[in-house]
């Protein structure tokens, strides 16, 4: 048997138990089945016999109309990936600028996700204000060596833990970046779950920035999809670049109806999920030292948002095993897969919380932390 195929095996193993167990912190998004996710359409919050939509009409206009509200933006255009808007935003910027350069931090997602588009597809460049695990400080911001057209900042920076700015260095961020005189563009995959941190609401956050861009899937629960909002001006000329790279898609009306939904169900539960997160994070941190364990580390130690790190000095493939065990033998999932990225010796996991996880307490944390480490 391929490494491929065992990969594969174990990969089916995993979301067996996973999609069998009783109590679990969140749902992982292999977990639904096609008539779980058709039968989430069914009962989306949409008239079924008002108009579909044919390139970009009907209830993608829809989509985006709510987008632009609650932002507070002029307009809001549908694009099928987060990674093709975030392409045509810095891209259509630099057209803007005259400066094709981007600031942004290595950790981000167009530097570890997106396979060099920015320098293959756009021919952009960048400079990274900072190397260091966390977000960049306003003074390296104002100390980048050359001219930049644009500063893309990551909100929350989730390679290095979700982790946001205080809301008065946001703001220092971006006035960093206007006295360089670059726009601001956000990659607020994660912006919605944000507002908690920030202690402000989702128009203000963005009012910063010249552009937004969100994700209907990642917080959300959609299928797919993501949203450029900004002024109209700007984003009907991104309208004509999703054209050209080939995102005018004919009919996408599951996306819309399913990040309609997300709007309605899930966006105003996030701030119960930010708040829950920082009670297992405080039960998981109490767990590890009762159990004894000779190094862990919860980070942040209060979370941002409602996902964060866990690291831990053992090799991935046996945490992940653990953790498959206690699914299959006690019906609990704490941990999900493990990755051994970072420093030599140690492994790390992200942990999230949403519906399945508000009921959890500090105590049963704990008991599932001991449970976990039995089995290590």
């Amino acid at each position: 048997m391929s490494d491929s195929d065992d990969e594969a095996e174990r990969t089916a193993r995993l979301v067996e138990a996973w999609r069998a167990a009783d109590r679990t912190l969140t749902r992982s998004l292999r977990e639904p089945t096609l008539g779980e996710l058709l039968a989430g359409l069914s009962d989306a919050p949409y008239d079924p016999d008002g108009p579909a939509d044919v390139y970009g009409d009907g209830i993608v206009a829809e989509l985006e109309r709510r987008v632009a509200g609650l932002l507070g933006t002029q307009d809001a255009a549908f694009f099928p990936s987060g990674t093709m808007a975030q392409q045509i935003a810095l891209r259509c910027w630099a057209g803007r600028t005259g400066n094709p350069v981007v600031a942004l931090h290595p950790m981000s997602h167009p530097e570890r996700w997106e396979g060099g588009a920015l320098s293959t597809v756009s021919g952009l460049r960048v400079v990274h204000p900072t190397t260091e695990p966390r977000q960049p400080t306003p003074e390296e911001v104002e100390a980048v060596g050359e001219p930049f057209g644009t500063l893309m900042l990551e909100l929350p920076l989730r390679d290095a833990g979700f982790l946001l700015p205080g809301w008065e260095e946001l703001e220092a961020l971006v006035g960093a970046a206007r006295e360089r005189e670059a726009v601001v563009h956000f990659d607020g995959a994660r912006l919605w779950e944000s507002t908690v941190h920030f202690g402000r609401g989702l128009p203000e956050i963005a009012a910063l920035a010249d552009s937004v861009y969100v994700s209907f899937y990642k917080s959300l629960g959609g299928l797919s999809g993501a949203a450029l909002a900004g002024p109209r001006e700007f984003v009907e000329e991104t309208r004509v670049w999703r054209h050209r790279y080939g995102g005018q898609v004919f009919r996408q009306f599951p996306q819309a109806l399913s990040a309609l939904a997300g709007l309605d169900r899930r966006l105003p539960r996030l701030p119960a999920y930010v708040e829950q997160a920082r009670r297992v994070a405080a039960g998981l941190q109490a767990g590890f030292e009762e159990a004894g364990l000779p190094w862990f580390r919860v980070h942040p130690e209060v979370p941002h948002t409602h996902q964060f790190q866990v690291w831990l000095p053992y090799g991935a493939e046996r945490l992940t095993d653990a953790g498959l065990r206690q699914a299959e033998e006690t019906g609990t999932v704490l941990f999900r897969r493990w990755s051994a990225d970072g420093p030599p010796g140690l492994a790390m996991t992200e942990v999230e919380v949403t519906e399945p996880g508000l009921s959890w307490t500090e105590t049963d944390v704990r008991d599932a932390v001991s449970a976990f480490v039995a089995r290590l």
